[in-house]
């Protein structure tokens, strides 16, 4: 192999794993926000989907582990700063607005958030393999779904 193809390699290894860190990292970020909204949730139908959403979160950061793996990598922790930053709105927010509408509007944002860093992670590492674009995108799109979703709560 020449030192070109090797770069090339090198490079793409390097993209993949990086974005499958930031699947993983997104997804963990998910679960906790959804764990904490449905502690302030009343309403059936909110709970129900919060719990789907979770779930499907859950797999996805199973899915990304296994990849993370095959590339003899794992997962790493989320940023504290970023955690502590997502549980004091949240926290803030609710304890000022206790109610279904807030924690729609919170989800929302959250989703929002993670819709934008997934979307910035895919095109700053355009050279990771196809497949961890596609669990980035399969990410996105059930944030985007999820969205949608909340906005019956509004």
């Amino acid at each position: 192999m020449d030192d070109n193809a090797e770069s090339r390699n090198s490079v793409t290894e390097k993209h993949t794993v990086s974005l499958l860190k930031e699947c993983a990292n997104g997804c963990q970020m998910a679960i906790s926000g959804v764990k904490q909204i449905r502690k302030f949730v009343t309403d059936e139908k909110l709970n129900d989907l919060l719990e789907a959403y979770g779930e499907k979160h859950k797999g996805f950061e199973k899915e990304t582990v296994v990849q993370l793996g095959k590339h003899g990598a794992t997962e790493d922790s989320p940023n504290k700063i970023a955690e502590i930053s997502a549980w004091m709105s949240v926290e803030i927010g609710m304890l000022t607005h206790p109610d279904n509408h807030e924690a729609a509007k919170k989800m929302m944002d959250g989703c929002n958030m993670g819709i934008q860093s997934l979307s910035k992670y895919v095109n700053q590492y355009e050279d990771a393999d196809e497949d961890a674009k596609n669990i980035a995108e399969r990410i996105i799109k059930i944030e985007e779904d999820l969205m949608e979703e909340m906005k019956q709560f509004i």
